[in-house]
């Protein structure tokens, strides 16, 4: 399986993040219509490939500006702060428990946003 996903990223990065972003307003919408078919379901993995070479060569770009800056302190977080002073937003995992660990676990609900919600009436189920 990792021989798989390395093979696939290799070729990913072989790609033009140009080129595949010139098909991301496509899949985007695929996507953004749910239907429970195979199309979309390759829709939402296309899409999800153009976004993973965009944030790696974002995340890239990041750290490659980081090195290239004299010493300073750490890059600022604020909210105010533009573009490559600002981290990537994302953390790593912490590590594996210990086998003899218990693992806690918690199941997420997805659920339509906001705006979705209102395209379907905010219907609430009859209680009975």
């Amino acid at each position: 399986m990792e021989k798989l996903l390395t093979r696939l990223a290799r070729q990913l990065d072989a790609l033009d993040e140009a080129s595949l972003m010139s098909l991301w307003s496509k899949y985007a919408t695929v996507v953004s219509r749910f239907e429970p078919t195979r199309r979309w379901e390759e829709a939402a993995l296309i899409f999800s490939l153009v976004q993973a070479k965009r944030w790696k060569n974002q995340l890239f770009n990041y750290y490659w500006a980081q090195q290239s800056r004299p010493a300073q302190g750490p890059p600022s977080r604020s909210a105010s702060a533009p573009g490559p002073d600002r981290a990537p937003d994302f953390f790593l995992e912490p590590p594996a428990p210990s086998p003899t660990e218990k693992i806690r676990c918690r199941v997420l609900s997805f659920r339509p946003s906001g705006a979705a919600r209102k395209d379907q009436g905010d219907h609430k189920p009859d209680k009975t």
